[in-house]
């Protein structure tokens, strides 16, 4: 076990592979090995660099293996799958981690604290109870329409249909559907009830979170978005600019060059669609609001609109923010204005 440097670690939900080198690349220890056993095996290695992909547990393990001394590094899936020889199978899998985290030009996933997931938790959890309210939302709207009663779309416009089900007296609505509806309408109120309770837990942690109260002062940012961002990015500083981040997010456009002839497509769409999407909502809400404060960003945008696609502009302004968002975060600074720059000036 002495000889050990590196490790390359496939993770799964019960049975672990784990595949060991020395520095001269020859295999020491090649097995699978049971959860209950595999913090107990590496404890037995000395302190070398440790890499697993970038999947489900992975953080908790990295923090577990982190405690015992090794050097822990998550590995993009995507960037795992150009080392994997010939077959795939959890050994090859295991192999492939070992031959990339030893790569000097690999890129890595920061380890995430035990707070930055609960937060993102939250986040998750409310997405998934926000997707089937809007899921009984269609629901109810759909049913009630095959009796003529017809409403706009939206959450806020829910209300009126409602209260036409609360209502026995109305008899555009046969008691038979009523009844029928009755338990789609308490669970819309129940996902409301558990909604407003998580929204609470991500503003009580937005206040106490120092980097989240920082993003929050751009515009388009609200508590949502700077939440998911502070909890998002361990390390902002592992990206060298802001457009780099901005591609991370999938927010810059897609390559396609060849022969010196550069060509540039739509959005890649890579990277986190949770962040992106909550950036893109937050930059539509900036062009849309009327009354919101005027800025370099909005100014720039309103320029753009005049020959651009309004939602193409949203997407521009959502990249641009999210440059913004890197800075605020990088450089450990608040978010300027021109007015506040020649002020401080």
């Amino acid at each position: 076990m002495e000889k050990i440097t590196t490790v390359g670690i496939d993770l799964a939900k019960s049975v672990f592979q784990v595949h060991a080198i020395d520095s001269s690349g020859q295999v020491i220890v090649s097995k699978a090995v049971k959860r209950t056993g595999f913090v107990a095996l590496l404890a037995k290695f000395p302190a070398c660099l440790v890499g697993m992909e970038a999947c489900a547990s992975s953080h908790h393990w990295a923090r577990e293996l982190t405690k015992l001394g090794h050097d822990v590094r998550l590995i993009p899936p995507s960037y795992v799958k150009a080392y994997v020889r010939r077959q795939k199978n959890d050994a090859a899998d295991a192999a492939a981690i070992c031959e990339a985290v030893s790569r000097p030009s690999m890129r890595f996933v920061p380890v995430k604290s035990e707070e930055q997931q609960s937060a993102l938790m939250a986040h998750r959890a409310r997405a998934l109870l926000v997707g089937q309210r809007t899921a009984l939302i269609c629901a109810v709207r759909a049913h009630l329409a095959e009796f003529g009663v017809v409403s706009a779309t939206g959450p806020r416009n829910i209300a009126p249909l409602l209260s036409i089900l609360a209502d026995e007296t109305d008899t555009r609505v046969p008691a038979m559907a009523r009844g029928a509806l009755g338990p789609l309408v308490e669970q819309l109120k129940t996902l409301g009830t558990q909604i407003e309770v998580l929204d609470r837990q991500i503003l009580d942690w937005h206040r106490a979170n120092a980097i989240s109260l920082r993003l929050a002062a751009i515009p388009g940012v609200g508590p949502l978005t700077a939440t998911a961002l502070a909890a998002s990015i361990t390390d902002p500083t592992m990206f060298k600019s802001g457009r780099e981040f901005a591609a991370f997010l999938g927010l810059a456009p897609r390559q396609s060059s060849s022969g010196g002839k550069e060509k540039l497509g739509r959005i890649s769409k890579m990277g986190d669609r949770y962040l992106r999407s909550l950036l893109v909502v937050g930059a539509t809400a900036v062009l849309r609001h009327a009354k919101a404060k005027a800025s370099p960003s909005r100014i720039w945008a309103e320029q753009l609109m005049i020959r651009k696609p309004f939602k193409l502009v949203a997407v521009a302004l959502a990249n641009k923010t999210a440059r913004i968002a890197w800075a605020v975060m990088a450089r450990g600074e608040d978010y300027r204005t021109t007015e506040s720059v020649a002020v401080a000036a």
